[in-house]
């Protein structure tokens, strides 16, 4: 396979003409989050084909998604509150991690971020090492945990204004 550069990745708000190929690419992206974990009722696997609809309409949300060619390759959603913005529902290809696809969409959401936004958050499985060393790659630090049913989340918080280190 030829190297992929940043240059190969389109970077746009997903709409809901683009619902049906969002709603697969997440499918397929959470299928080994919801392994790991023994459940498959995670929120990005039960949510319906119309409520992903709703959630692309509301405005107090906005979903990233990164294209390679014509294929979604790509996706993060954003909810916007008062001076934070929480990420969720982070989803990229299984044959294309590892490729820059989540690297360059948490690059492009902070510039997309309404004027105010102090503070970014993210959360993941407590037990997703690999997820919670790529956030903190990134800027993040762990703040607390939070169990939601049978599921324990880690949330990781980036004070907006402050660089990650490049190392």
């Amino acid at each position: 396979m030829v190297a992929m550069t940043s240059a190969d990745i389109e970077v746009r708000t997903v709409t809901v003409a683009d619902a049906g190929e969002l709603f697969t690419l997440r499918r397929a992206a959470f299928v080994t989050e919801a392994q790991q974990y023994d459940d498959p009722h995670i929120p990005p696997l039960t949510q319906t084909f119309d409520e992903l609809k709703e959630d692309l309409a509301r405005p107090d949300v906005v979903t990233l998604g990164a294209w390679v060619g014509s294929r979604l390759a790509g996706s993060i959603r954003v909810l916007l509150e008062d001076g934070k913005a929480t990420l969720g529902r982070f989803a990229v290809a299984p044959d294309l991690q590892g490729k820059g696809i989540g690297s360059r969409l948490l690059v492009e959401i902070v510039p997309r971020l309404p004027e105010g936004t102090k503070e970014v958050w993210v959360f993941t499985g407590r037990d997703s090492v690999q997820n919670i060393a790529f956030y903190a790659s990134k800027g993040y630090e762990h703040q607390h945990d939070q169990s939601v049913g049978d599921l324990t989340y880690a949330y990781l918080r980036r004070m907006l204004g402050e660089e990650p280190d490049p190392a």
